[in-house]
């Protein structure tokens, strides 16, 4: 006999202190008790997680956890710990004492979870120690990195398939965040899943607010300002490369803001120092490569800003998503330019995969562009691109909200495709715009000849810079490398056409100085909203935290997330039975930590 979803619910109540299941959770769920496979694709901050722990802790056997990254790892090892689950992981940053006695727990069935990486779960000595083990399931997280058309492939991902002849009496798990169709479809036929259930959730965050800007100037000085403008707030900074993260986040010292760099140049043990400094951190701000992805699991980030853009939306949902996941509210902003496009393409062309595959990632370059640089609701837009229908305008992005002014600029960009195809392709952007405004320096007399030269004196040389970009942003211009000195020709013919005959209009943005992003604003529950009165008790709630952190050794949130505490300092439980029925207070967390926190409540009544 199955263990029962009331089962389920009872370990979800007593060990992770949650009333009832989220979304899609029961389901999954439900699929993994009776011993059934299932693909699972969950927004970040979803809870994927219990989708796979509490099956595990209920099945017989140890539940197998593959993990890409071991600060992941190390981190959710860390959460259940302290929940009072048995678990453990096998890494390479285990020391051999601690691996010696992880088989032992392991040989005598005294761990529900154990964390492998795919790159150490396929070893064969591995695989013939584990044979001896009898598992409740095989969950693999981050599965989009078995595809090739996702943003992170990792080829030793498709190892993973042999799991199902291996173990074809043991249900798996593929659990991500962020898998379009053609993800899924990869995940399910590498995984060997594809007659298995799959439960896509709304990629909806609410808690999100998002916005785009187009860069303006030199260096970071608009990151600064953001950053600046965000004090007292954990934060993450994404950089286009190691040299950048590295100055940027020097900048932000100089300016008084507890930053770190993060890449994959730095040393490992650097890596994991710098780490460890930030998630224990009430107030730090990370600046980091793409490096920095999948392995920040922080509640309380509160902003994420992307000084350079990401390669596709996914990887833009995936690092967004960092921010906000305790459910309070967040920012998402993003820096961008045609720069960054054409640098994103000159990469992609450098490396050695199939045409097919360069064809696919190019086309997830320009969406994305046409996400930031578009009209339309940043988060709806989103959520449209990984198969949602019916989705409405999020009401709080720089879109929804007003601060994108537009004109119509359909009789410019003629011009704009005329000039390019007379002059054949053979000229950079700053040729081209000095052509429209008639300021080619020594023009030749076919060139001053032209019916184009000197046509575009409705708009200023920055007016045509912005209207180039949106033009090769939409794929009607594109951008010849030339050894980087690139040169503007023309692109989609038919859509070109369309644009010369009326049939398509083109909008350009008004070239003002950008508005500042709407700052959320701090919430509890909804049941409980904490006004000035309970402050006070939230932060000495904060500062035991983070010495209980501290002495430990442990990021605060595994003790208890914001949310937690904030409740706690608006209903003032009166005793242990009280403090059980807060949420994120399970049976584990209120035998270790319910006597410290009612002893702070003491000091308030």
């Amino acid at each position: 006999m199955h263990p029962s979803l009331d089962q389920a619910r009872e370990i979800l109540r007593r060990t992770f202190g949650h009333a009832e299941f989220r979304g899609l959770q029961a389901q999954v769920i439900t699929e993994a008790l009776e011993g059934r496979s299932a693909v699972a694709v969950l927004p970040t901050g979803g809870g994927k997680s219990v989708c796979y722990q509490i099956p595990a802790m209920l099945r017989p056997g140890l539940g197998l956890v593959v993990s890409p990254l071991i600060a992941l790892m190390a981190d959710q090892v860390a959460g259940l710990t302290q929940s009072g689950v048995a678990a453990a992981r096998l890494d390479s940053n285990v020391e051999p004492r601690e691996r010696a006695e992880t088989w032992s727990r392991i040989e005598a069935g005294e761990l529900d979870l154990l964390y492998v990486s795919p790159e150490g779960l396929m070893q064969p000595w591995m695989l013939e120690r584990l044979s001896r083990t009898p598992l409740s399931l095989i969950a693999i997280d981050e599965a989009h990195c078995v595809s090739q058309w996702g943003h992170d492939f990792r080829p030793e991902y498709r190892m993973l398939g042999r799991l199902a002849e291996m173990y074809p009496d043991v249900p798996r798990l593929a659990v991500t965040a962020t898998a379009d169709n053609r993800t899924r479809e990869d995940i399910r036929a590498e995984l060997r899943l594809k007659d298995c259930a799959e439960f896509v959730a709304s990629f909806a965050r609410p808690e999100l607010i998002l916005s785009a800007e187009r860069k303006r100037g030199a260096g970071h000085k608009r990151v600064m300002e953001l950053v600046q403008a965000r004090p007292n707030r954990s934060g993450v900074v994404y950089a286009g490369s190691r040299d950048s993260a590295d100055k940027l986040a020097e900048a932000l010292r100089q300016a008084g803001a507890p930053a770190l760099a993060y890449h994959a140049g730095l040393d490992k043990a650097v890596r994991a120092e710098r780490l460890e400094k930030f998630l224990e951190a009430d107030e730090a701000v990370m600046v980091a490569t793409i490096a920095f992805g999948m392995g920040v699991d922080k509640p309380d980030v509160r902003y994420v800003i992307h000084a350079d853009p990401p390669g596709s939306i996914e990887a833009y949902w995936q690092e967004i998503g960092r921010a906000g996941r305790d459910g309070e509210p967040a920012e998402g902003i993003t820096l961008y330019g045609a720069a960054d496009m054409a640098w994103a393409f000159r990469r992609l062309d450098g490396r050695e995969v199939d045409d097919e595959v360069k064809q696919v990632q190019g086309r997830k370059i320009r969406q994305l562009y046409a996400m930031l640089d578009g009209t339309a609701c940043r988060a709806a837009a989103v959520r449209r691109y990984f198969g949602e229908e019916g989705v409405a305008p999020c009401g709080q992005c720089d879109v929804c909200l007003g601060q994108i002014e537009t004109l119509d600029a359909t009789q410019a960009a003629q011009k704009a495709l005329s000039a390019v195809h007379r002059l054949g392709g053979r000229f950079g952007r700053g040729r081209l715009i000095d052509h429209l405004l008639g300021k080619t320096k020594d023009p030749s007399a076919f060139e001053a000849g032209l019916s184009t030269f000197g046509v575009g004196q409705e708009l200023s040389a920055d007016g045509w810079r912005d209207l180039v970009d949106q033009l090769l942003f939409d794929g009607l211009l594109r951008e010849d490398p030339n050894d980087g000195r690139p040169l503007i020709g023309l692109g989609d013919a038919a859509e070109v056409r369309k644009v010369y005959r009326g049939e398509r209009e083109v909008a350009l943005r008004k070239g003002a100085e950008p508005k500042e992003a709407r700052r959320p604003r701090r919430k509890v529950r909804e049941d409980a909203i904490m006004d000035a009165r309970h402050q006070p008790v939230f932060e000495a709630l904060r500062t035991w935290r983070r010495d209980e952190a501290a002495r430990q050794h442990l990021p605060p949130y595994v003790i208890f997330h914001d949310r937690t505490l904030a409740e706690i300092a608006v209903r003032r439980p009166g005793g242990l039975s009280d403090l059980a029925a807060i949420s994120g207070v399970g049976e584990g967390k209120l035998a270790r930590y319910g006597a410290a926190v009612m002893d702070v409540l003491k000091g308030w009544d």
